[in-house]
This record gives structure tokens, C-alpha cells and sequence, in this order.
């Protein structure tokens, strides 16, 4: 609650289940994530980490890879899922899992690197 998304260059959501859970369900956590998407800033999330994006309302049109257990939900939020080791949509970078994490990190460092992106189509509002 002490933290602003102008005070961050980029975001990284955790995986597993237990985070990404705790995240969506905190609403200062959600409009903190939302903030990073106005902004038009890089964000990563991997495995799970997703949910909180479909909680944020920044998924839909975007492409983008996640745990196969909570592709239904993304698809129900709106995004073109894909089964691929890393993902990038306008400055949005996913993985699936931890066997992803070389090409995830690589990608994340690519993204950070380049800073601020255009706003998505959809909007960080979607």
C-alpha cells in the first residue's frame, strides 16, 4: 500500500498458486499491477501469475502463455491463449512455468530494456 507504479520502471508477478491467488484478491495489489499497464511499463508473469492480469482487466486481446490450468480463465478474460515457452504482447511477457524460466528471463531483460511501450489496443483497461 506504500508503493506507486511511477516509482518502478517494470513488474514482475510471482507464480505458483498461492501468490497469485493472495494478489488478485488484494485490490490495492490489482490497481498497483493496473497502474504498470496504464503506464504503458514492461510486465512479466509467469506460470500463474496471470490471474492477477485477468483480476487487473488487462488481458483482453492481448496474446499471451500461462500454467495450463488457468487458460480457461484467461480466454473467459478475453485473451488469445498460445501453449508457447515465452510470450510477448506490447511490452507483456509470459511463460508457463519454471522449465520456461531461461527463455522467460531473457525476454524480461529484452522487454525492461526498452522501457516504456505504446498502450495496448484494448487499453490497460481492456
Amino acid at each position: 500500500a506504500d508503493v506507486s507504479a511511477d516509482d518502478y520502471d517494470a513488474l514482475v508477478l510471482p507464480g505458483g498458486t498461492v501468490n497469485p491467488d493472495n494478489l488478485r484478491a488484494d485490490a490495492t495489489a490489482v490497481a498497483f499491477v493496473k497502474a504498470f499497464f496504464t503506464a504503458g511499463k514492461p510486465v512479466g508473469a509467469i506460470c500463474h501469475g496471470p490471474w492477477t492480469l485477468v483480476e487487473a482487466d488487462v488481458v483482453k486481446g492481448r496474446t499471451l502463455t500461462s500454467f495450463p490450468s488457468i487458460r480457461t480463465d484467461l480466454r473467459n478474460a478475453g485473451a488469445t491463449v498460445v501453449d508457447e515457452q515465452v510470450v510477448t504482447d506490447s511490452g507483456l511477457v509470459t511463460s508457463r512455468n519454471p522449465d520456461d524460466l531461461d527463455a522467460f528471463c531473457a525476454k524480461l531483460i529484452e522487454e525492461f530494456a526498452e522501457g516504456k511501450h505504446p498502450v495496448h489496443p484494448e487499453g490497460a483497461t481492456a
